[in-house]
């Protein structure tokens, strides 16, 4: 169990894990007026939740599957990654993908929250890499 200090100067609840399964929580949207997101407008939608997350883990913020299949609303560098040296309020960048205009009202669930622990790595300077059956083919070179 990964242990997270928490701050919310939000007026909403503590994000919480829906099922025993769930990989992350959601966040809310703290918002002292609505946000009106026209199409292809992007917006910085903040949280009011700040943490301290223990070295050699990050958060990782993404869409919410509901919100992005029914409404076109998504993460627009997804994941975000919040380091662990952050100490500011997390705050979520969203985009309105659809034809429709998108209201966030304060307490709208708008983003779900993964820790994840990752690896610091060096670099090892080498003159080639070993071959590989793929070797240099890139996208699509599989074919389908």
């Amino acid at each position: 169990m990964i242990k997270v200090k928490l701050v919310n100067r939000s007026s909403n609840e503590v994000p919480e894990f829906a099922t025993s399964g769930s990989a992350g929580v959601d966040l809310r949207a703290f918002l002292d007026e609505p946000v009106i997101l026209k199409p292809l407008e992007r917006a910085m939608v903040p949280t009011g939740l700040y943490l301290e997350l223990p070295e050699g883990t990050e958060a990782q913020i993404r869409p919410r599957s509901g919100l992005a299949a029914k409404s076109g609303i998504t993460v627009l560098n997804s994941p975000g990654t919040i380091d662990s040296d952050y100490r500011g309020e997390v705050k979520v960048i969203l985009v309105n993908l659809s034809n429709d205009e998108f209201t966030i009202n304060n307490g709208d669930r708008i983003c779900q929250m993964v820790i994840h622990k990752y690896e610091t790595f060096e670099w090892d300077h080498v003159e080639e890499l070993s071959d590989t059956l793929r070797g240099s083919g890139g996208f699509g070179h599989t074919g389908l």
